[in-house]
C-alpha cells in the first residue's frame, strides 16, 4: 500500500490548515481521508487566495497533532514535492516518495508542477464532488493518478522510489558552459559528446550535476 498524503498551509513556512489522504492498493484509488486543521499561525493572504480556507473555516478546528494519528498505518507515505509535506507535517512512521523526484527521473525536460504533469502525460482520474485544485483531498487523488503511471512506466517497487526520492534531483538546465540556460535534455539529444567531456574532465561537480550526466549518459546508445 502506498499513502498519498497532502497539505494546505498558511505559507512557504508551514502552519498546515489542511491535510487529507488515498491509498493505492492493488491498482486502486482507495480510503480518502481528510481534515480541515487550526493552524500555529494566520493564514497569509497569498495563500488563501490559493487555497480558499479561510480563518473562520479552521478557526475551531484540532490542531495537527490531534489529527496526524489518523493518518498512520502505511509504511510508504508518497507526496508531491515530498520534502515540503514532510516538513510541515509531525513525524510519520513510515518512509517517504516523492512523486515530483520520480516524476524528474523518468521525463526530463517537462513541467514538474502536479496539475502540469496531469495534463502533459493525459491522466485521467474521478476527484471528489465539490473540490478544487489546490484543496488537499483533491490534489490527492491527482498524485495518486500520476503515480498509478509511475508505477506502470517505471516497474519499480516501493523501496526502488524511496532510493530515488533520496538521491539528488535532476538538473533541467545546464547551469553552465555554452548551453547554459538551455535544457539538459535537450542538449544530451543534440551534443551528448558534451556531456561526456563534461563527465570526464570537470574535476569537481555538484550531486546534482553529477546525477544528471550519469542518467542522460546511461541513456546513449
Amino acid at each position: 500500500m502506498l499513502r498519498i498524503i497532502d497539505t494546505e498551509t498558511c505559507g512557504l513556512q508551514g502552519g498546515v490548515v489542511e491535510v487529507a489522504s488515498v491509498d493505492i492498493i492493488d491498482g486502486q484509488i482507495v480510503n480518502p481521508m481528510s481534515d480541515l486543521v487550526r493552524p500555529d499561525r494566520p493564514i497569509s493572504h497569498q495563500a488563501m487566495a490559493i487555497h480558499k480556507i479561510t480563518e473562520s473555516m479552521v478557526a475551531d478546528k484540532p490542531w495537527i497533532e490531534e489529527v496526524i494519528p489518523r493518518y498512520y498505518g502505511s509504511d510508504y507515505y508518497v507526496a508531491h514535492n515530498a520534502s515540503f509535506d514532510r516538513r510541515v507535517l509531525p513525524d510519520m512512521p513510515g518512509s517517504w516518495i516523492c512523486s515530483m523526484k520520480l516524476s524528474r527521473r523518468l521525463w526530463p525536460g517537462i513541467k514538474y508542477s502536479n496539475m502540469g504533469l496531469y495534463h502533459s502525460l493525459k491522466l485521467q482520474v474521478q476527484t471528489p464532488p465539490g473540490l478544487h485544485q489546490h484543496r488537499a483531498l483533491y490534489d490527492c487523488y491527482i498524485t495518486a493518478a500520476l503515480m498509478l503511471r509511475i508505477i506502470e512506466v517505471s516497474g519499480w517497487e516501493p523501496e526502488q522510489m524511496v532510493d530515488v526520492t533520496g538521491r539528488p534531483a535532476l538538473l533541467e538546465v545546464m547551469p553552465f558552459g555554452k548551453y547554459r540556460g538551455q535544457a539538459v535534455a535537450t542538449v544530451a539529444g543534440q551534443d551528448p559528446g558534451y556531456l561526456r567531456w563534461m563527465w570526464n574532465n570537470l574535476k569537481t561537480m555538484s550531486p546534482e550535476l553529477r546525477t544528471t550526466l550519469r542518467h542522460f549518459l546511461d541513456k546513449q546508445p
